[in-house]
């Protein structure tokens, strides 16, 4: 009878540790394996601020800088939840009502002073195209150099990546591109 149960633990035992070898084993080579930058999924998140605006006859966009998502109500009555890239740091947000001064198709790139200062490599100008940091579409607001836009690099998407504007799928900039107006309110949280 022992030798028997000294049987069942050695093969029991046996089974749990060839079970457990694969798990070791990744565990031993975690450092070999590609860093993944992790997204803000969980704040992703439908939320009602209509009560922060004092109308929507015009529409409304909210950009929620913590959750990194814009959220936009149509005069219309319609709701659109797009993830987003926020400024990369406080020193590059600004938090506030503004609103929607211009809509541009295929907008021009210009660095902006404070850019150029940190990146004198930077070009003068990129023109419209796949390269283009905004994107398809950009949406300027009252504040200079601020900008809801496209982006050439969805890896941004859902990060703090940007030098101050909120950035979207160019897919999704199109979509809002249709639906807003001049005269749209924009908050930034």
């Amino acid at each position: 009878m022992t030798q028997s149960l000294m049987s069942r633990r050695a093969v029991l035992t046996a089974g749990a540790a060839a079970l457990a070898m694969p798990a070791l084993s990744l565990r031993a080579h975690a450092e070999d394996l590609p860093q993944v930058t992790r997204h803000n999924v969980m704040g992703f998140r439908t939320q009602d601020w209509r009560p922060y605006f004092n109308t929507l006859a015009r529409g409304a966009i909210l950009c929620d800088m913590d959750s990194r998502v814009l959220h936009f109500w149509g005069a219309d009555g319609s709701y659109r939840l797009y993830p987003s890239t926020v400024p990369i740091s406080e020193d590059y947000t600004r938090r506030g009502y503004t609103e929607i001064t211009l809509k541009r198709r295929n907008p021009v790139w210009i660095p902006t002073p404070s850019m150029r200062a940190e990146n004198p490599d930077l070009p003068a100008r990129i023109e419209a195209g796949p390269l283009n940091p905004m994107g398809t579409r950009a949406l300027n607001l009252t504040w200079q150099y601020y900008r809801v836009h496209g982006t050439d690099n969805v890896e941004k998407i859902g990060r703090r990546a940007s030098s101050g504007c909120i950035g979207l799928h160019n897919h999704h900039v199109e979509e809002l591109f249709e639906r807003v107006m001049v005269g749209t309110p924009v908050l930034l949280i």
